[in-house]
């Protein structure tokens, strides 16, 4: 597999000890990423994580003004996130992945070892940037961000295809319609339902043939949606 196209993902990596940040930053940039962005603090993060639009944070737990378990439940997006830190006590880790953690790795660690694990991440959080989705009744081609149905080539709005490529990373399972807000919006998911549902629809028109009976991008009652790709 290619993996060339993660490496333009964004991280985010917080710590206060300056020395770690270096290092870090360093092991990143040779092995080819470059979007990173550094922070110090919980404020500076979360600052900083709404103009740089993270797509994974590696975070210390212990900071000067906070803990990197509170930035974990601010962050906005629903990004993945490795904790990397001296505190290795079980009830950390219990804790960290408690929160939805991708990854906890104890300091100190081996830079190959590091790396192996954030692009385990990035693999499994982000599908390649070109894929064609084979739908029941039509294609996603998120390169493009158009559906492909019975020969017509239909645009997708950057909402849409934010929609489909949250639910595309999640195919086969429930996305709730907290997690599709955030993803849609990146900001709190309260209150954004309606503008949700008004989405889906227009989304369904564009992929199903029977948009009033939907087999691609389906209702989970109470609970969100879930979209059925072909072969998986």
């Amino acid at each position: 597999m290619n993996d060339d196209y993660l490496l333009n993902k964004r991280i985010l990596l917080v710590d206060d000890e300056q020395e770690l940040l270096d290092m870090v930053v360093s092991i990143l940039k040779e092995a080819g990423f470059c979007q990173i962005a550094t922070a110090k603090t919980v404020k500076d993060a979360i600052d900083l994580a709404d103009e740089f639009q993270p797509e994974l944070a590696i975070l210390d737990v212990m900071l000067p003004d906070g803990d990197g378990f509170s930035l974990m439940e601010k962050r906005k997006g629903g990004y993945p996130v490795l904790f990397l830190t001296a505190c290795g006590e079980d009830d950390d880790k219990f804790k960290g992945f408690g929160l939805g953690a991708d990854d906890y790795v104890v300091k100190p660690f081996l830079p190959k070892e590091l790396l192996f694990r954030i692009m385990a991440i990035l693999r499994r959080s982000y599908k390649e940037e070109n894929p064609l989705v084979k739908l029941h009744d039509s294609e996603i081609d998120f390169s493009r961000a158009e559906v492909i149905k019975n020969g017509e080539h239909i645009p997708l709005t950057a909402k849409e295809h934010d929609l489909l490529s949250a639910l595309y990373r999640n195919a086969g399972r429930i996305v709730t319609i907290d997690a599709l807000c955030e993803a849609a919006w990146g900001d709190n998911p309260f209150g954004y339902e309606n503008s949700l549902m008004a989405h889906i629809r227009r989304i369904r028109e564009k992929i199903e043939l029977n948009p009033s009976q939907p087999v691609s991008l389906v209702t989970i009652k109470g609970l969100g949606y879930k979209l059925i790709v072909w072969g998986r």
